[in-house]
């Protein structure tokens, strides 16, 4: 799961239910008996699912499939029946719930109807989002709407350096629309969403992370964090986007010269165990690195969350990552095992 502060941890607890620290504890369970016997078991449901909005956006964001339009997959929008009916059915153990794959979720007229509709089910609720809708009625829905967790990307601090990664954006927008944001947290006297600037490091802007600090506590967000950014080509870098601070890149070269993933891509995978991603259609998907849902394991438009969860596709997969998961595509530019995200 992402990164969270003490205020932001404690609101995570609030949520957390017998039932749901007991399916917590059976999911690491097996996770961690799993890597032992290096054959795949699977108590209990997901703690973490991502739902995906929609695949629409309105960027042209150079390492992102949905903002180059090269999906194979179809593009839609998640219907609130849907979500509804799939919500219902793992209510009770899901404690976390990420609507995010691909995509901007404000381009999806229901999203924050179905945000509120988790929020009733007391599940923790979370969003990325390029800002570019946060106006001020949106920003006053968002706050209403109970959402847990508003991530706003910020790729720089001066429109001439942000547009370098968001292709398209208007820097001034997402500003505005942070603070509608802030404005109405504090006019609804609301705790929540916690807000904070997520920073993709990149070359371009390496060099503003002080500035974004310092435009994070002049607009009065939560917190501003960085993250390293995925780089597809990697070996050659046509985009020129990893930084020449090593910290902030998911990268490193070898002894030979050659680049590599830091994370080494030892044979498991957490996430496999305790989250999963489903698309705006249906589609079950192993990760959030499955951006064009290649390794279809389900369609809950034909089966329930409960089989795909545990059938033959999820047990085949689990078990490949723990023989060799460096054969597995997705797999090969991962980020599992290696902190994304730094100070």
């Amino acid at each position: 799961m992402p990164y969270f502060n003490l205020n932001d941890s404690i609101n995570l607890l609030s949520k957390l239910t017998l039932r749901r620290f007991w399916n917590g504890f059976k999911v690491y369970s097996s996770f961690r008996l799993s890597r032992l016997i290096s054959k795949p078991i699977q108590w209990g449901m997901p703690v973490s699912i991502s739902f995906e909005p929609t695949t629409s956006c309105n960027l042209r964001c150079p390492e992102c499939p949905s903002g180059l339009r090269e999906f194979t997959r179809p593009t839609g929008m998640l219907q609130k029946n849907f979500f509804q009916e799939t919500i219902d059915e793992i209510a009770q153990d899901i404690l976390y719930l990420i609507f995010y794959f691909q995509g901007e979720p404000y381009l999806n007229p229901q999203f924050l109807e179905m945000v509120k509709y988790a929020n009733q089910k007391g599940i923790y609720t979370a969003t990325s989002t390029n800002a570019h809708y946060l106006n001020d009625e949106n920003a006053r829905k968002t706050v209403e709407s109970g959402l847990d967790r508003l991530i706003i990307s910020i790729d720089g601090t001066t429109q001439d350096v942000y547009q370098q990664y968001r292709v398209g954006g208007k820097l001034d927008k997402v500003i505005e629309g942070a603070k509608n944001i802030v404005k109405w947290k504090k006019q609804l006297n609301s705790k929540t969403p916690f807000v904070f600037f997520q920073f993709l490091v990149v070359k371009p802007n390496e060099h503003q992370i002080a500035d974004i600090k310092a435009l994070g506590r002049e607009i009065g967000v939560d917190q501003v964090r960085f993250k390293t950014a995925q780089v597809y080509n990697y070996q050659e870098d046509p985009n020129n986007l990893i930084p020449t601070n090593n910290k902030y890149s998911r990268y490193k070269k070898d002894a030979s010269g050659k680049m590599k993933v830091k994370s080494g891509l030892k044979n498991y995978c957490w996430k496999l165990w305790h989250a999963n991603v489903i698309t705006w259609d249906g589609l079950v998907v192993p990760c959030c690195f499955d951006k064009d849902a290649m390794h279809q394991l389900g369609n809950l438009k034909s089966q329930s969350f409960k089989e795909i969860w545990k059938n033959s596709n999820y047990h085949q997969f689990r078990k490949e990552l723990l023989n060799s998961r460096k054969n597995i595509d997705i797999c090969s530019n991962c980020s599992e095992g290696l902190s994304v995200w730094e100070d």
